[in-house]
C-alpha cells in the first residue's frame, strides 16, 4: 500500500506571477504557514538541493530534510521528492500550474509510503495531507491574488506617456 494525494485550487492571477511566487523557494516561510525555514543546499539550472524545517508541531517537534526540486518553466510542472526521506520510504510531488479562466490551476499531486517506525501509516499521512493542503494551498491563493491585485493597482496608476 502507498499513499496518494492529489489537491488543486483555482488561483485568479496570471500564471506566470503564480509561478514566480510559489516556486521562489527564499520567500517560502512567508508564503507557507508550515515552514520555519529554507535554506538552498545547492542550485543548478532549474535544480535546487533545500532543507526544509516545519515549525514546531503539536508535541514539539520541528520536523525538517532535505528535497530536490526540478522546474520545467517551459510546462509549468515541477517534480520533487525527499533525497532524506525521514519517516517516509519515499516522497514523490509533482505541481502543475494551468491557465483557466481569468486565473491559474495549481494543483499537488503526491504519492509516498511511510516506513513501519513512522508515527503515521499511509493512511493516516493521507489524511493528514489532504487536511493541511487545502489550508496551505487557501492561504497562497490569497497571497498571490494579493500581490496580484497590487501589481494590477499600481500599473493602471503610471500615468500614460504621450
Amino acid at each position: 500500500m502507498s499513499g496518494h494525494t492529489d489537491n488543486s485550487i483555482f488561483i485568479n492571477a496570471d500564471i506566470d506571477l503564480v509561478w514566480s511566487m510559489t516556486n521562489d523557494l527564499e520567500s517560502w516561510p512567508e508564503l507557507f504557514t508550515e515552514y520555519a525555514s529554507v535554506e538552498i543546499i545547492e542550485k543548478t539550472d532549474n535544480t535546487f538541493r533545500f532543507r526544509l524545517t516545519m515549525h514546531p508541531d503539536e508535541s514539539g517537534t520541528a520536523w525538517s530534510w532535505v528535497s530536490e526540486r526540478v522546474l520545467d518553466p517551459a510546462n509549468h510542472k515541477v517534480r520533487a521528492y525527499r533525497v532524506e526521506t525521514g519517516p517516509f520510504e519515499y516522497m514523490h510531488i509533482e505541481w502543475t500550474y494551468v491557465p483557466e479562466g481569468t486565473g491559474t490551476r495549481m494543483r499537488w499531486v503526491q504519492d509516498f509510503h511511510m516506513k513501519p517506525s513512522a508515527p503515521a501509516n499511509d493512511e493516516q499521512m493521507t489524511n493528514r495531507i489532504n487536511t493541511n493542503t487545502p489550508r496551505e494551498m487557501a492561504s497562497i491563493r490569497d497571497k498571490v491574488e494579493r500581490a496580484a491585485g497590487a501589481s494590477a493597482q499600481a500599473a493602471s496608476q503610471i500615468p500614460e506617456q504621450v
